[in-house]
């Protein structure tokens, strides 16, 4: 590999899920790069494939019901899709991390949090009991939790939801992973732990070079946190580019409705209704023939609910999969 190569890649990546309704197809051809330093916005509203986009990478998906149909995932140069499950256990938690949604059920109830931080760096290092305690002391004061020393041999249910959370971020970067990913990591958190947590990984990425794959529907946090951004709709990628492109410039009417809808974003006269996108997320199972976007799309024509428009690259490598926008061009 070569510095400007990708840390990861992920290529036509497909997941679908058998269901006593049918087969659900819900990642559709999905592709992106990551470089080291990197933070990497996954957006959309829920339903669209984010976390399942997370998973796959990780090689988490439960089989059966689920399966990867297809693509190739590689880090570091290796495709992890041909990895067997000893080697993927050996990248988890050691070369790439990830921070679940909700901290309560990833925390082992039974187990201090100095233990649960101390396993991953015995299995991974193989480290010292006396060593591995004092890297988890080392990580809990590094993400803020005061008199980490003596929290060290508290259980879950003593933190609160942002220390719990805290918690789970001082053990995904504990190993000091090449790539974290970050699914929701504020979830049912207040804005001033929200922004700490923000504050709290763009300074690790800052200090260890790690790259971050932040999946959030939060708008906002991607304007702060992200260096490039892909917008999913529908287990497929709509949009792709840089942040600042992305939210100058939306090409997708999908985008553009994310950020018309993010607080903040506009004003809005008092009694008037904040902006939404109508409908919601299609059913995976039927796929229609065309855009997926079409039933919900105020600018939908006749060849978007009959073909299904493939990505285009624009100047500075922004991509879009929308006929409008084609049209717009040509």
């Amino acid at each position: 590999m070569t510095e400007y190569s990708p840390l990861l890649s992920v290529k036509g990546l497909g997941v679908e899920f058998r269901t006593r309704r049918g087969v659900a197809r819900v990642l559709d051809d999905v592709g992106f790069e990551l470089h080291r330093g990197q933070t990497l916005g996954v957006v959309g509203e829920s339903g669209c494939g984010k976390s399942v986009t997370a998973l796959a990478v990780m090689q988490l998906i439960s089989q059966p019901p689920g399966r990867i149909t297809g693509g190739e995932v590689r880090f570091d140069g290796r495709d992890l899709l041909q990895f067997s499950e000893s080697e993927m256990r050996r990248v988890r938690g050691n070369r790439i991390s990830m921070i679940f949604q909700e901290p309560m059920t990833s925390l082992n109830p039974a187990y201090t949090v100095g233990d649960q931080i101390a396993e991953a760096v015995r299995l991974h290092e193989g480290l010292s009991k006396a060593a591995s305690l004092a890297r988890a002391v080392e990580m809990l004061d590094a993400v803020g939790i005061p008199a980490a020393a003596q929290r060290l041999h508290e259980y879950p249910h003593q933190f609160s939801g942002g220390m719990r959370q805290r918690v789970m971020i001082a053990m995904a970067l504990a190993c000091k992973p090449d790539v974290l990913i970050a699914d929701e990591p504020t979830t049912a958190l207040d804005v001033t732990v929200q922004a700490q947590i923000f504050d709290l990984i763009a300074d690790m990425r800052e200090r260890t070079g790690t790259a971050v794959m932040l999946i959030t529907h939060d708008m906002g946090a991607i304007a702060e946190m992200a260096d490039r951004v892909v917008v999913m709709y529908a287990g497929r990628i709509v949009e792709a580019g840089a942040v600042r492109d992305i939210l100058s410039a939306p090409q997708h009417p999908y985008t553009r409705g994310l950020i018309a809808c993010a607080p903040g974003r506009r004003t809005v006269a008092p009694g008037q209704p904040l902006e939404e996108i109508p409908g919601t997320v299609p059913s995976l199972l039927e796929r229609d023939a065309g855009c997926l976007f079409a039933n919900r799309c105020a600018k939908v024509m006749p060849r978007c609910r009959a073909e299904l428009p493939p990505v285009t690259t624009q100047a500075g490598g922004h991509q879009v999969a929308c006929w409008l926008n084609q049209e717009t061009s040509a």
